[in-house]
């Protein structure tokens, strides 16, 4: 979905200059597989990074450019709306029936519960972290305050973005304003840049913790193995650097797979429904709540247990709801694309 989501922000960036330079009217098709591969390559290059350790800086530059892209897309959506070019709104949303309406919101529920997956990424970060002051504190100071700005942050976009594009919304936020706000051309760009270079550290942050444990999994299983175990000295004029084969091969490939998927599948909210609703229940929920009763002890069949397995229960009602719903935007869509879809 990262992949997609990259040819999506290129793809705009390269069709704005296109516009610009031959009008309005020129049709400015592209192709998303080119900067799919691009994309792919560089996450080979940054997979190969041997622990969570060395991503710190990506991880900041990441968070940086979120504010960056989110805080464009708040602003002009302000814009356009002061400025009386408001869309038209209905509590009851777009003129859809009941059931389209319903599909609807399994699907946006899908999308919200892939935004959680940060979620498998702390235990990862919480072993960064100094042992004074108490590593559980920091974390809980951390996620607060970050989860608190980003829901603050994203939330306006979600809702000055109804409020200014209507029921018309573009699926895209930031490309709704290229035709109507032509003078902000280098902030949608610089937008979509900075969605890019985001794209890239989140790629890595989600993936390395995988990465680690396919990795230890491995080394457990054959302890003997050079290929999976033994560590190649490398030296490229000042640089020195260890070489892993398992690591390498295994590592590029996955990055290879999932590039190969991106570019045959040409879905992307639908798609990224399906993903949260898979990961949701079982990794965000289930584990945590399940770790949650065995440390402290809750006794079976008392009310605290009972409220704890509720929220499990619902929780997996709503994957399995979000679900459904992409599977049915997944196929209502497969009658309308192709796959590897060459230009948009």
């Amino acid at each position: 979905m990262y992949s997609k989501l990259m040819a999506i922000q290129f793809r705009a960036i390269q069709k704005s200059s296109c516009l610009r330079k031959n009008g309005e009217d020129s049709p400015c098709m592209f192709s998303n597989i080119p900067h799919m591969v691009g994309f792919g390559l560089v996450e080979i290059l940054l997979s190969q990074l041997q622990n969570f350790h060395k991503l710190t800086w990506l991880s900041k530059l990441a968070a940086m450019m979120s504010f960056v892209y989110a805080t464009i897309g708040i602003g002009l959506s302000l814009a356009k709306i002061i400025s009386g070019d408001g869309g038209t709104t209905f509590l009851a949303g777009a003129d859809q029936s009941s059931s389209e309406k319903i599909w609807m919101m399994f699907i946006a529920a899908g999308d919200i519960a892939f935004a959680c997956s940060y979620a498998l990424v702390l235990f990862d970060i919480q072993d960064t972290l100094k042992s004074s002051p108490p590593e559980n504190k920091v974390m809980k100071r951390a996620v607060v305050i970050g989860g608190l700005t980003m829901a603050l942050l994203f939330m306006m976009c979600g809702s000055l973005g109804y409020a200014a594009f209507g029921n018309i919304t573009p699926e895209n936020l930031l490309a709704g304003f290229g035709d109507e706000m032509p003078w902000a051309f280098w902030l949608l760009d610089l937008a979509n840049f900075c969605i890019v270079v985001h794209i890239v550290g989140a790629f890595q942050v989600l993936c390395q913790p995988v990465f680690r444990i396919v990795e230890l999994l491995a080394r457990r299983r054959w302890p003997k193995s050079n290929f999976i175990t033994k560590e190649n000295p490398v030296k490229l004029g000042t640089m020195k650097f260890n070489i892993n084969m398992f690591r390498l091969s295994w590592r590029t490939s996955f990055v290879v797979l999932v590039t190969v998927i991106a570019m045959a599948m040409p879905f992307f909210t639908d798609m990224l429904a399906l993903l949260g609703a898979i990961g949701y229940w079982p990794l965000i929920v289930y584990v945590p709540i399940e770790m949650h009763i065995v440390q402290n002890k809750i006794q079976k069949q008392t009310l605290r247990w009972f409220g704890l397995q509720l929220l499990s229960f619902l929780c997996l009602l709503l994957s399995l709801a979000a679900a459904s719903g992409s599977i049915y935007g997944l196929h209502k869509g497969l009658g309308a694309y192709k796959l590897f879809q060459v230009k948009e």
